[in-house]
């Protein structure tokens, strides 16, 4: 072989390498783009639905695509295209409206045109109380000196879905609540720990359709000890195996 060839063959070898890693990083970006976006859960604001360490997958394409589906969110567009409406009960992850560089995780109880409220602790939708039933209790994570037990209850929306909620407090300042008026093209956004849960009741107000990132999906992903997932020697004693590829309700 000449100089000539052998130095043929080690640039189009490299060449090659580039080309392939190219073409797995826009693969990668289309997939985060369109299809689904891992995300983690930092707060214990969707207990217990959700637990601080969990990983999940989002699907991107569940309402349709904005502005804020692309990375870094520029704006090239306004509104959704191909898309649809959320449905009460699901589980979303949008972009915080008054700093958008920031993702929030929380429940849809509130579409366009509802009126919502808190009396008692209790949810209303358009004046009726959405039915709650109390399962049982469970200790308090946040307070790990003395154990603290924390009501559990059963919630069950108009539409049918199901699902539980932490009552820390029955004194909470969120428990009572004036009446909101979800504006069209908006929806309202509640944490399932809801006396620790900063949503639409208090700072994040209403969320705008375009806000909107994806719907949870699936945990593919779930460690306790606020590890993290590349400390794979702690994940015998920390990994949630239990909760690996649960869907999210």
């Amino acid at each position: 072989m000449s100089v000539a060839e052998k130095s043929q063959k080690k640039s189009g070898g490299l060449g090659e390498t580039l080309s392939v890693i190219i073409q797995a990083l826009l693969l990668a970006l289309v997939i985060r783009t369109l299809l689904f976006q891992p995300f983690s859960i930092p707060s214990g604001s969707m207990r217990p639905t959700l637990l601080e360490g969990d990983y999940l997958f989002v699907t991107k394409w569940a309402y349709g695509y904005s502005r804020y589906s692309l990375p870094f969110g520029p704006d090239l567009f306004s509104g959704r295209i191909w898309g649809s409406e959320p449905k009460r009960g699901d589980v979303v992850v949008f972009k915080f409206p008054p700093d958008p560089s920031i993702d929030y995780i929380k429940r849809v109880v509130g579409l366009p045109g509802d009126k919502i409220q808190m009396k008692n602790g209790q949810l209303f939708i358009n004046g009726e109380g959405v039915p709650r039933v109390k399962t049982g209790q469970i200790e308090n994570p946040d307070i790990t000196e003395v154990p603290q037990p924390v009501d559990v209850y059963r919630e069950t929306l108009p539409n049918g879905v199901s699902y539980d909620t932490l009552d820390l407090s029955p004194d909470s300042i969120t428990d009572n609540t004036r009446e909101f008026d979800v504006p069209p093209g908006h929806y309202f956004m509640m944490g399932d720990n809801r006396d620790n849960s900063s949503d639409s009741r208090l700072s994040v107000g209403y969320v705008p359709a375009e806000n909107l990132v994806g719907r949870a999906n699936i945990i593919f992903f779930s460690i306790a000890g606020k590890a993290s997932p590349l400390e794979v020697w702690k994940w015998p004693s920390l990994m949630r195996v239990g909760r690996l590829f649960n869907f999210v309700h």
